[in-house]
């Protein structure tokens, strides 16, 4: 969808802001192109809508060279969402998401209409939103009208400038879950510039690591975190990578273990511990997760399974982050989380333990710095090295 072609874009003064760039965004996928200030990530994406013209080098939008387009027409045809969201302060809520069709020559009937429906889509009732000015928004609604106006002519590309940069932290991580959301559900082609490599990974399909004005990597994040390809890389991503590539390494069937499985209706089985367990997991009669028993209940109890269940609250479906698992492990103080298949309402697969969330962490990266999957990672163990 979009395609630099050694693209350079050198100053006057003889500052080269990018220098021979070459990459290219595929259809749908969100890239985001991370760096300290400076290095030319900002520069490359006002380069797409002209905003920029570059020195030298082509770039092409869907197959077309940007150069041979008028300027209004080619950002008409992409959306921009900046930090300071630059909405219209004389007009409402409804009026600034309405504009650029409006601009289009959609009725204003009907510019109005897909408004409130993008609104909406971001999450902002348009019954109670709509007629509001920008002064009267918090600055995370002021973001989410700013993505709205976006979208409303449903451009191929957005371009989005550190959009949650001027939030606080809590508000920032709300909206990035509420990007992710949305970009699920649209699937627009996204260059994304930020200098926080957290939230970098955390949002792309693919990192545009950015230096002096050239990108040092480009990959996925996970092998940007668990392979840089550089000393430069390694640096800019930190010595916590390990930490960070655990926000973009899922839960996988093959990192869980299949603990004791009673079922609600069951009677009390009374010989958890003689097997060596202090815990099963409770299912009902569809083999959905329902809670879990502890064995002591189950020895000192009487009746079926059902009058002794504990309610589950460490719980998370398959293709959750690591991540996401610790986080809930330390949340509810728990030494396991049960992981479900919500596709299929709730079937339990597994528990994930500390020592299996550790095992899948390893293998995620010796997979990507092997270029192999994940279950033909064979690790090395205090056991194996013994054996040796």
């Amino acid at each position: 969808m979009i395609r630099f072609e050694n693209v350079t874009k050198r100053y006057a003064d003889g500052t080269t802001a990018v220098d021979d760039l070459s990459f290219e965004v595929g259809e749908g996928e969100l890239v985001t192109l991370v760096g300290p200030s400076g290095c030319g990530k900002t520069t490359t994406m006002k380069m797409v809508n002209r905003l920029i013209e570059p020195t030298s080098g082509r770039i092409f939008l869907d197959g077309d060279d940007i150069s041979g387009i008028d300027p209004v027409q080619l950002r008409r045809r992409i959306g921009y969402v900046i930090q300071q969201v630059g909405l219209f302060p004389h007009k409402t809520v409804l009026d600034n998401t309405a504009t650029v069709p409006h601009l289009l020559g959609v009725r204003r009937a009907k510019a109005r209409e897909r408004a409130a429906e993008l609104l909406d889509l971001v999450g902002l009732d348009p019954a109670t939103f709509g007629d509001r000015y920008p002064e009267q928004l918090s600055g995370g609604q002021r973001q989410r009208v700013g993505v709205a106006r976006a979208l409303a002519a449903d451009p191929p590309v957005l371009l989005m400038d550190e959009p949650f940069g001027a939030v606080d932290p809590v508000v920032r991580e709300h909206l990035q879950n509420e990007f992710l959301r949305l970009q699920q559900a649209v699937r627009k082609t996204v260059l994304f510039v930020t200098h926080d490599i957290e939230e970098a990974v955390r949002l792309g399909d693919r990192i545009a690591v950015y230096g002096n004005g050239r990108i040092e990597q480009f990959d996925t994040p996970s092998t940007v975190l668990g392979a840089p390809a550089t000393e430069y890389v390694a640096d800019f991503v930190g010595a916590d990578r390990g930490l960070k590539r655990l926000s973009v390494t899922p839960i996988e069937v093959g990192d869980l273990e299949q603990p004791p499985v009673v079922h609600l209706d069951d009677p009390l089985p009374k010989d958890l511990e003689g097997e060596g367990a202090r815990w099963a997991v409770v299912l009902d009669g569809e083999n959905n997760l329902h809670g879990w028993l502890s064995a002591e209940h189950a020895r000192v109890g009487t009746g079926t399974v059902r009058e002794q269940a504990r309610r589950m609250e460490a719980w998370l479906p398959v293709g959750a982050s690591l991540k996401q698992a610790f986080s809930t492990m330390l949340q509810h103080d728990a030494g396991w989380i049960a992981v479900i298949d919500e596709k299929s309402e709730g079937r339990f697969l597994g528990v994930l333990t500390p020592a299996r969330l550790h095992e899948a962490l390893r293998r995620s990266t010796a997979a990507d710095a092997r270029d192999i999957a994940r279950e033909d990672v064979e690790l090395e163990t205090v056991a194996s090295v013994a054996g040796a």
